[in-house]
């Protein structure tokens, strides 16, 4: 589906430079989360094989990637922030904002399990945050204004919980497989799309301590 979308999306967009000249290169802006999850290796090759369009990929944040949007640097952006998208789009920046497919994020964390997660019986979002709180156990953000970074914001706000001034609270200002790792290496707990997990699975220490959650849905819009 995400192929079909994208296919449509930049054909809309290889019609002519200023100057009325043809173009066969388009910019794609991405998050890195996408990019980390291995996804756009495969979707890209194909595109250009299909139509002869090379696609030049810039995997940033979600809130980095709609400020290159703003200042027209992007052809089309691949994202999953939607509240700032419907801004972008109400703002003028973008004409045409679609669905084009989701996956869920997860919680991960030390086999170790200092926060004691997989011996709760009921957990819901709300709880997992409470408990890490409660326990003091590392906990690695991405703390980059990306989509997954928002929407961890957002859980630790719905959980009514306040981090400033908590030392066990590290942020990492970097993507998601860059995060995962410092994770793994901290010991620590972490929120990620499960694509990237699963890409990154194999070279961390972590595991999915909690997931199910409907509150841990992650859309992803494109934007032209």
């Amino acid at each position: 589906k995400l192929f079909s979308v994208l296919l449509v999306a930049l054909f809309f967009l290889t019609s002519c430079n200023a100057d009325g000249s043809q173009t066969q290169d388009l910019l794609l802006v991405s998050t890195t989360s996408t990019q980390d999850s291995g996804l756009l290796d495969v979707l890209l090759p194909a595109f250009t094989a299909q139509t002869g369009y090379n696609v030049q990929l810039v995997a940033v944040g979600s809130g980095q990637a709609l400020k290159i949007g703003e200042q027209g640097n992007a052809d089309v952006i691949l994202l999953h922030s939607p509240d700032a998208e419907k801004e972008f789009v109400a703002n003028g920046f973008g004409i045409d904002r679609r669905l084009v497919m989701h996956n869920d994020f997860v919680i991960v964390g030390p086999p170790s399990d200092p926060a004691a997660l997989l011996s709760q019986p009921t957990l819901d979002a709300k709880r997992v945050f409470k408990a890490i709180f409660a326990s003091a156990s590392t906990f690695v953000s991405r703390g980059d204004e990306s989509g997954t970074h928002v929407k961890e914001m957002t859980l630790w706000k719905n959980a009514g919980l306040d981090l400033v001034g908590q030392a066990w609270y590290l942020e990492t200002g970097q993507g998601q497989g860059a995060t995962l790792s410092i994770a793994s290496e901290k010991s620590g707990y972490a929120i990620t799309d499960r694509g990237t997990f699963l890409a990154y699975k194999s070279n961390v220490d972590l595991e999915i301590l909690f997931e199910g959650d409907p509150s841990l849905l992650n859309v992803y819009h494109i934007i032209t």
